[in-house]
């Protein structure tokens, strides 16, 4: 791997998002309008202070894996993942390529959707918006990691879609978003707590509210990070040059 080859793909893959306008649309400004619909929803009450952090874990999160996962798989369809690796680039360089493209849209799509939740949609943040950003960032970046974990396997984009009950339902299911995993069976309570989402709505909910100090979510960031970092890499080992 090498940092030119690095960003060369990083470069390549922003330069095609930013002539696919649907594409834009959906990575920055959907998931603010569905943390705007259920706002709008709650309007007469008080749950959207309480769910609304869990939001903004949850829409950027998914929205960040079916874009990665799409768009990485359909560089292996048209060939052109086959044709990149043939010269001298490896799996390496054109999985962080991705990884770091769909990272600096994650800051922007983060920086919207904040910026959309609080002074638009009036969440309160009573701790620190910065760490609150952070927060929002590596679970953006979450998102993307297994959307690239799960290309690396799926042969279509159809396949990409099933991915989802096993990837990401059971992340929502379990994140404490319905039910306080507390409240979960002892089975699911654990498996939740092994689940990065569920870190990811813990600490944007700690931030929120203001109820843990810097270093309990730091180390839910830690977590997610350590999440980050293992589905890239196996994304980048199991890599195929394109599907049969």
């Amino acid at each position: 791997m090498t940092p030119r080859r690095t960003l060369a793909t990083a470069g390549r893959v922003l330069l095609q998002i930013r002539n696919d306008p649907r594409t834009i649309v959906l990575l920055l400004v959907v998931p603010s309008l569905l943390i705007g619909l259920v706002a709008w929803i709650f309007d007469e009450t008080e749950v959207f202070a309480s769910i609304g952090p869990a939001m903004l874990a949850l829409f950027p999160f998914i929205v960040m894996f079916l874009v990665t996962s799409i768009s990485t798989l359909r560089e292996r369809r048209s060939g052109t993942l086959e044709r990149l690796l043939s010269m001298p680039m490896g799996r390496g360089d054109f999985i962080l390529g991705y990884t770091l493209a769909f990272g600096l849209l994650a800051v922007v799509q983060t920086s919207v959707a904040v910026a959309y939740a609080t002074l638009v949609c009036g969440l309160e943040i009573e701790g620190s918006v910065g760490l609150l950003f952070v927060v929002a960032v590596a679970d953006a970046l979450l998102g993307t990691s297994l959307g690239l974990l799960a290309s690396a396997f799926a042969r279509t984009e159809f396949q990409v879609v099933q991915f989802m009950p096993g990837l990401v339902f059971p992340q929502i299911l379990l994140g404490g978003i319905f039910l306080p995993r507390g409240q979960l069976p002892g089975v699911l309570e654990v498996i939740g707590d092994w689940l990065p989402l569920s870190h990811a709505i813990d600490a944007l909910t700690a931030v929120a509210t203001g109820d843990e100090d810097a270093g309990y979510v730091w180390l839910r960031v830690f977590f997610i990070a350590c999440w980050v970092v293992g589905a890239v890499t196996v994304g980048s080992l199991t890599l195929r040059r394109r599907t049969s």
